[in-house]
């Protein structure tokens, strides 16, 4: 039957109490999140689980919740760290300067930079300090996180000195300087901005490479990135419970990494293009996943639901727009902005009921765009959304309490 697992999946799925009834009925189906939920832990207890947990081969953590709710979940210590590290030893792109032994920045949330932390505190049998340094930001031996505000559009001039120095502090570890760039790819822009107007481009050490990997990265600031950038610039495309499943080359083009995974792509609704993706996943030994719905967006080349012709990871299944033509992702925005203009930073569209819309947006200059771009996107919003768009310029867009952007909110929250 097609999206049911292997004989070798259901193998090692046989003794976990959550797929007992699928076992029972010969079926599997899709595995939603509040499913995993329920009941858990013992959910998913078995005797194997049990004795990892108390020799601390598993343990309890929680997903990044950006937008939507987090999830409890159990898993191997360093399991997403893991398959970061292995897919970048392997990357057409970077696989060498990483085998080198390039050090690996992360210039992300300050959500992501606490919970480093507190892993070191805890090392310690301490509690985190308020303000962690930069002892306390390094995750491993190859990794340190940079990052201590919510807001990177809020950083003066001393934390991008900072920052700059930490940076240039983790590359003179190698031989030739080589360090990678992990980021959110906004956060970077934040970052190459601030760097441009105070006059400190000269301070900041080009990296060996850089990939964005935290959340959606529009079409222009991934162009942004490039014309600063003379490296590999590559996305990733995975989460907390399963490891990273898709990368980019240097020229953007997808390609699977599904180690011990298997993918399926149902549409969101009756004849749209805009596909859920769905995943098998053993990776995880000590919670695979059978048909779980990851609650992802993508599209793919021709519309058809082939995980091999991927084009684009776009958004959230929760997050998509309503519409008289269908959903909209955040990705088919995100692609109509950059057509109208490559000047627009940060945007939001901010919904009023079925009629009405507002798309605010920020700029790479700190300027409008021109009227031509102006109208050229206005109109292009009132054919995606079905709606009649104003758009606003702004100076700041706040940033979200997970410390990353929202592209939609309702009633202009």
């Amino acid at each position: 039957m097609k999206g049911q697992p292997t004989d070798a999946v259901i193998q090692q799925v046989r003794n976990i109490p959550i797929y007992q009834k699928a076992l029972a009925d010969g079926h599997f189906p899709l595995l939603e999140k509040p499913e995993i939920a329920r009941g858990f832990p013992d959910n998913w207890m078995t005797p194997r689980l049990a004795a990892a947990l108390a020799s601390g081969e598993a343990e309890f953590v929680l997903s990044t919740g950006t937008n939507h709710a987090r999830m409890q979940i159990i898993r191997p210590p360093y399991f997403l760290l893991r398959s970061y590290y292995e897919l970048w030893s392997s990357h057409p792109d970077i696989a060498g300067t990483w085998r080198s032994g390039c050090r690996r920045v992360s210039l992300t949330t300050v959500l992501a930079t606490e919970h480093v932390a507190r892993i070191n505190a805890a090392r310690r049998g301490l509690e985190p300090g308020p303000v962690p340094t930069l002892d306390d930001r390094w995750l491993d031996e190859r990794t340190c996180y940079l990052n201590l505000h919510l807001d990177p559009a809020t950083w003066d001039r001393g934390e991008v000195l900072r920052m700059l120095d930490e940076i240039d502090r983790a590359r003179r570890n190698h031989p030739q300087g080589l360090y990678h760039l992990d980021c959110s790819g906004y956060h970077l822009a934040h970052l190459v901005r601030k760097a441009l107007a105070w006059n400190l481009w000269d301070a900041f050490p080009p990296p060996a490479s850089i990939i964005h990997a935290y959340e959606y990265t529009p079409v222009n600031v991934r162009r942004y990135l490039r014309g600063h950038f003379d490296c590999p610039v590559i996305d990733l495309f995975g989460s907390t419970e399963l490891g990273y499943l898709y990368f980019s080359d240097r020229d953007g083009r997808y390609r699977p990494h599904l180690d011990r995974m298997s993918v399926e792509l149902l549409p969101v609704a009756h004849g749209s293009t805009i596909h859920e993706l769905v995943v098998t996943s053993v990776r995880n030994p000590y919670m695979p996943l059978v048909r779980y719905r990851t609650g992802d967006c993508v599209r793919t080349s021709d519309g058809e639901p082939d995980p091999e012709t991927i084009v684009q990871f776009c958004g959230r299944v929760q997050e998509l727009l309503s519409t008289s033509q269908g959903p909209v992702a955040q990705g088919d925005l995100d692609r109509l902005v950059g057509d109208a203009s490559d000047a627009v930073f940060v945007h939001r569209l901010d919904v009023h009921g079925d009629k009405e819309a507002t798309l605010l947006y920020t700029t790479f200059t700190g300027e409008p765009v021109g009227t031509r771009e102006a109208e050229a996107l206005r109109q292009g919003l009132d054919e995606l959304t079905g709606r009649r768009c104003r758009i606003e310029h702004r100076n700041h867009i706040p940033i979200g309490k997970s410390g990353k952007y929202a592209w939609l909110t309702a009633g202009g929250a």
